[in-house]
């Protein structure tokens, strides 16, 4: 009795319209729940609507900078001017006067070389450099030497050797994409727990079956992180570089249209350069979940 009087006294009384509406007002409520009930919207909308609000906020930026920069030309007038040169990317009227597809595919034909040697030679050195201490002391110093320089230091040393501007691109595109590859591949060397290669001496394995069955699928994830950052330094030296050397390429595109004080072709440009790199990017990226281990 005591706990039933308790209930009945902590209970709180209906409210007034409930008394006087009855079964009417628990129908308006539960009508009133299901029919404004919040609906979360799903993630790729919100991404979708973020991403179009940053580019609307880019662009209405840029218009109004047009409109009291002086000579920067507007929205419009680039996407004019892009319209023109996306017609017929791919005409050809000399060595020197080609469309902006020919001089995007040569450019991503040398950093493609570049990138490539680099990754015969650095990709090994990495392996070496984390799996043995002594190859690490020799190659530290020089690493920690030679990885700040700029990249278009490297660029006369090149001329000097090769003779030729386009052999000198890919020689810098070669330097610049090697420290990135050697050094994340040797820290994910690094990172194999010492268990793992006791247990191999133990069984006597090989060296190449230690490479094989122990280092390679370990290090992968490592050495795909450093190979997307080789190709993101290469595709950003490739464009100072032919600027310097001349030829067929994005970068000597760039530096011509300037001479031509054609500013909205230089920015079409740079949009271009930017949308090729944030293609080979995306494509790293993929492949980096492809190969992801835990």
């Amino acid at each position: 009795m005591t706990a039933v009087a308790l209930r009945k006294i902590t209970t709180s009384p209906p409210h007034p319209a409930a008394v006087v509406l009855g079964p009417k007002a628990d129908a308006a409520k539960a009508r009133f729940e299901t029919g404004y009930r919040r609906v979360r919207a799903p993630e790729w909308l919100m991404s979708v609507i973020a991403c179009v609000m940053g580019l609307a906020a880019f662009v209405a930026v840029w218009a109004v900078i047009a409109k009291f920069g002086g000579r920067i030309p507007d929205p419009l007038t680039v996407g004019a001017a892009a319209a023109k040169i996306f017609a017929d990317p791919f005409y050809s009227k000399g060595p020197n006067d080609q469309g902006i597809g020919w001089n995007v595919l040569m450019s991503l034909q040398r950093v493609g070389i570049g990138f490539g040697l680099a990754a015969l030679v650095g990709i090994p050195l990495g392996f070496i450099v984390g799996r043995f201490r002594f190859a690490s002391g020799m190659a530290a110093p020089i690493i920690a030497m030679l990885k700040p320089v700029s990249p278009l230091a490297w660029l006369p040393i090149g001329l000097l050797v090769f003779k030729a501007a386009n052999p000198a691109a890919i020689y810098v595109i070669f330097v610049c994409s090697l420290w990135p590859m050697i050094v994340n591949t040797a820290v994910g060397v690094r990172q194999i727990p010492q268990d793992y290669l006791n247990v191999a001496r133990v069984l006597n394995l090989s060296e190449w079956k230690v490479f094989t069955k122990i280092l390679f699928p370990a290090v992968l994830p490592y050495m795909i992180t450093g190979v997307r950052l080789s190709i993101g330094v290469a595709w950003l030296v490739i464009v100072a570089a032919e600027m310097l050397t001349g030829g067929v390429g994005i970068g000597f595109w760039v530096w011509d249209e300037w001479n031509n004080l054609k500013v909205e072709h230089i920015i079409i440009a740079i949009f271009t350069i930017g949308i090729v790199g944030l293609l080979l990017e995306q494509a790293l990226v993929l492949l980096a979940k492809r190969f992801s281990y835990n």
